[in-house]
């Protein structure tokens, strides 16, 4: 009993040392944030005179707020359009036990493999002749094509090994069709894969810097990550305006993450188990 104690102890002492070299990131992040921009000790020494005045003048004197709207239009309507065309996708690829469906299945792997950078120009190209530069619509087809192996994968293999068939056929049994199976019983078991498809798709367009940066340059719309970058100079960046802008960023895709979180670990240990 006392050995199990002490081994309990000892995972809680490693628990809470983890954790705090975890926080130590936050803690600089926020500490810098509110230091004046003449202050030039480092960041783990606490700021002798704290201001919030970065946060406002972050939010006041730049593309931010604009470019909070850009961004959340952009992620909200790629997340919708990845997640009705993988989950239409990933149904009859888990269902179906034919050589054909499993190639095809195998087919949308490969585009885990493939870096983006190799489409970069020919998607440029495609998408300066369809007048899409400049447009968010440009980033939305890119991040649904991208995005959307991954999510056929994670969908595919957790139908398969945690959606029992048996739900299905007691619909049919009472007269459901295939379509009215899908949406009505097989979609809402669905839901904590979904949501953690949205948590890791989301926060990853939300983040990206490098595709607005082509598709949108010259443009008057901007996303959060173009946003920021322009307190960053070739011999001087503003760090207090640059962490307060990231702070500000964050508080949006922090808080749907905290609606979802329930969603993720269940989600992604099913889709990835078997």
């Amino acid at each position: 009993m006392k050995a199990r104690t002490v081994a309990r102890a000892g995972s809680n002492l490693t628990a809470y040392l983890v954790t705090l070299i975890f926080l130590i990131p936050v803690y600089i992040l926020v500490n810098l944030s509110i230091r004046p921009a003449g202050d030039l000790t480092p960041g783990i020494i606490p700021s002798s005179h704290p201001t919030l005045d970065n946060f406002i003048t972050a939010w006041t004197t730049s593309s931010l707020p604009s470019a909070i709207i850009t961004s959340a239009v952009v992620t909200s309507i790629s997340c919708i359009l990845i997640l009705v065309l993988a989950t239409t996708a990933a149904y009859p690829l888990a269902r179906s036990t034919s050589r054909l469906s499993n190639g095809t299945f195998y087919v949308f792997l490969i585009g885990l493999l493939l870096p983006f950078q190799l489409a970069m120009l020919p998607l440029y190209f495609q998408m300066r002749d369809l007048g899409l530069l400049g447009s968010i619509w440009s980033l939305v087809i890119i991040y649904a094509g991208t995005q959307l192996p991954f999510s056929i994968f994670l969908i595919t293999t957790f139908l398969r090994t945690s959606v029992p068939l048996e739900y299905e056929e007691a619909a049919r049994i009472d007269g459901c069709g295939n379509v009215a199976t899908f949406w009505h019983v097989v979609v809402p078991l669905l839901r904590p894969v979904l949501g953690t498809c949205l948590i890791l798709i989301g926060v990853g367009i939300w983040n990206d810097f490098f595709t607005p940066l082509i598709y949108l340059s010259g443009s008057h719309q901007v996303t959060i990550p173009m946003s920021i970058y322009q307190y960053v100079g070739q011999y001087v960046s503003n760090w207090p305006l640059i962490f307060a802008s990231l702070i500000i960023s964050m508080l949006p895709i922090l808080v749907i993450y905290l609606v979802f979180q329930r969603y993720v670990i269940h989600g992604f240990a099913g889709g990835l188990k078997g």
